[in-house]
């Protein structure tokens, strides 16, 4: 991107406001510094207007559902408002049903449950945990990492040549690595699975908060995502796609809402007629406020227009990029190359680094907030490395001293509210630290790096 570019994307484009932007850190090394917030693929910071919507609903906040009072019908239609609004956003079908859950983990956990008997699930090894894992109980076929996007759609073309033709299968990709950020072929995918009468769920943890998603236009059956990745706090989620599986399918969970009707047995027990609409699976009192959060966060990236926002995502992706590439001890992870498209999330490795002794120094000494270990991403990771588990300490990260060789990575990720300067200050660190190495001591804490003091 040329200085021109650059300068023509920051004047049209400011970040978006978000919370946190102001908060400043103590450094070990004496004094504040604003801090740099550059983990949002783990959780985007909450947007302003989110909040402010939020915060102007709060005291009007009611039961949702059955409740006669005027606070309770409010809330309801606020819920289910949020609800088309959502729908809206991914540009679904007519006929799709839209169930809010806790996260994306939850909602293909809930797909899972729903998978028809007999039912073959194909998934890549390179996928997150949340998307690799809840298939336990059904027949599972996991492909190995492709090294270009064609080789993934040949590779999905193989596997599903092989099954049975006549039982159910479903295929799980992901719209975007939240190891690299690069890039899946999804309607491509989407096409062979389809071709050879097998359905796709689309994890778009990763994708939906840097780029428009289309449940048409990609042609995936189903689509999950989390609240808290597109800038909405509260702890919801999103499953949306075909009703069928999910109207016949057992509810997720049992309990109040999910049920029309309950009426005791001769027997003694008691008979149950479950709702067929998206209530099904949203047993209990739902999260309104985490459902209205992620309608506020589709309102607000629809309006900013995504168009700009992609065009300031690259400008920082280009700045992040070609820093690292001015420091040679530095390799950036990747499966599908250096000129693949990618959202805003870069993993690498520092050579004579241990990943979390150098993550735990960009935070102390630098006051920058990157995550470091293997991201819920195991098998991943190991295949970019080439490195074996290790001995693992919490959440995977090895347990090492600074010093010794890493065995996992450290990720930096922005999007919408990140600045300039945060982008900038972390291209410095890094190059500061490994000119001139720590200014402080570290020592091993429950397998983690931390300041000595």
């Amino acid at each position: 991107m040329s200085v021109s570019t650059a300068v023509s994307v920051q004047s049209v484009c400011a970040p978006l406001p978000v919370l946190g932007r102001d908060v400043t850190v103590p450094l070990v090394t004496g004094g504040e510094v604003t801090y740099a917030a550059l983990d949002y693929a783990a959780s985007a910071p909450a947007l302003q207007r989110v909040w402010d919507d939020v915060a102007a609903y709060a005291p009007y906040y009611g039961s949702v559902h059955r409740g006669a009072g005027y606070l309770s019908q409010l809330s309801t239609d606020l819920f289910e408002n949020a609800r088309r609004t959502v729908a809206e956003f991914l540009d679904c079908r007519p006929d799709d049903q839209l169930v809010f859950t806790r996260s994306t983990t939850d909602s293909l956990n809930l797909l899972a449950r729903a998978l028809p008997t007999g039912c073959q699930v194909f998934v890549f090894e390179t996928e997150h945990h949340a998307s690799l894992l809840p298939w336990q109980d059904a027949r599972v076929s996991y492909l190995d990492a492709p090294r270009t996007p064609g080789q993934a759609v040949r590779t999905l073309e193989r596997a599903l040549a092989e099954r049975d033709p006549h039982g159910p299968a479903l295929v799980c990709v992901t719209g975007a690595s939240n190891v690299t950020g690069e890039l899946w072929p999804v309607r491509e995918l989407a096409a062979v699975a389809h071709a050879h009468g097998a359905r796709i769920v689309l994890d778009a943890a990763q994708l939906a908060p840097h780029h428009p998603v289309s449940v048409r236009d990609l042609d995936v059956d189903w689509i999950a995502f989390s609240g808290h990745k597109l800038y909405a706090p509260f702890g919801s989620g999103v499953l949306a796609g075909r009703a069928d599986w999910l109207r016949t399918a057992e509810p997720y969970l049992a309990g109040g809402g999910a049920s029309r009707k309950v009426t005791r047995r001769e027997d003694g027990g008691v008979a149950v007629e479950w709702h067929e609409s998206a209530a099904r699976h949203e047993a209990g009192s739902p999260n309104v406020i985490g459902a209205y959060s992620i309608a506020a966060a589709c309102k607000a990236l629809t309006e900013a227009g995504f168009e700009t926002l992609v065009a300031r995502e690259r400008h920082l992706i280009a700045k992040v990029r070609e820093g690292l590439a001015e420091v040679p001890e530095v390799r950036v992870l990747s499966l599908f190359g250096d000129d693949a498209p990618r959202v805003g999330v870069l993993s690498f490795v520092v050579e004579g680094w241990n990943s979390s002794h150098f993550a735990a120094a960009l935070s102390a000494e630098y006051g920058i907030g990157v995550r470091d270990g293997l991201f819920c991403a195991h098998p991943l990771v190991r295949t970019l490395l080439g490195s074996d588990p290790g001995t693992q300490g919490e959440c995977g990260a090895p347990e090492a001293a600074p010093g010794e060789k890493s065995l996992n990575a450290i990720r930096v990720s922005f999007g919408a509210g990140t600045p300039d300067e945060h982008v900038e200050r972390f291209v410095t660190a890094v190059r500061e630290l490994v000119a001139d190495g720590a200014k402080w001591s570290y020592r091993t804490e429950d397998g983690r790096c931390v300041p000595a003091v």
